[in-house]
Order: C-alpha cells, then structure tokens, then sequence
C-alpha cells in the first residue's frame, strides 16, 4: 500500500514540475506606429489592437529629434513631464506594459502638444 502512495506521490511531482516548467502565454511585441515608427502621427496606431499586460512596446525613432516619456494620465493630458519621470532616449525604446493605463509622450519642445503621445490601455 506504501507503494501505491510513493506512486501517487512521484505522478504528482511530476505534473507539478510540468506545470511550473511550462511556457506561459508569450508576450506579443508591437512596433509603436508600425513602419513609421514613433512620430507625430502615432496617436491613432493603437486603435483596434487588444493589449495585455507584459506586452512589449517598440519606439523606434532618430533620438536626436524624439524620446518617450512615460507618464502619469495628469502629465499626459497636460504634456508636462514630472520630475523623476523615465525618460527613454536611446531610438529603440523596449517598454513591457503594465496592467490599466500606460500613457507615454515625448517632451521635446512642441511634440506632445503637436499629438506625439498614446495611451495605451492593457488588460
């Protein structure tokens, strides 16, 4: 009977280890403004598309005209970068989202309020 119970013990660890070993759902990769890239005309790019938190987004822009802020919803409706904000300037921006809204600007003089910003919402 011991090794009945033994038996039951190891096919129990073993789908443990299975179920931790497992992929979870990968996180999708989406290139903000697709091949124009991050740029004035980014406002409109996430329509239509469902995002989930752990999603990544790609800013792909020349850094020496752009970066992406990420923002509060206050900062972005305001197009005023808080201090402490992260401030992302490197051209090929990799950003995970987080669960609710995620709202990202640039702050060179003009962008935002010019429409450089999205907001993104991921369930």
């Amino acid at each position: 009977m011991s090794q009945g119970r033994g038996s039951a013990m190891a096919v129990s660890l073993l789908l443990c280890l299975l179920v931790l070993h497992s992929d979870p759902a990968h996180a999708a990769t989406y290139p903000v403004g697709d091949a124009r890239g991050w740029s004035f005309d980014s406002a409109g790019w996430s329509g239509g598309k469902r995002f989930k938190a752990g999603d990544i987004l790609v800013f792909n822009y020349n850094p020496t005209r752009h970066n992406v802020v990420a923002v509060p919803k206050g900062s972005y409706d305001s197009c005023k970068t808080p201090r402490g904000a992260k401030v992302y300037q490197t051209g090929n921006d990799k950003i995970k989202l987080v669960r609710g809204q995620n709202y990202f600007i640039c702050n060179f003089p003009g962008h935002c309020e010019s429409g450089m910003k999205i907001a993104i919402t991921a369930a």
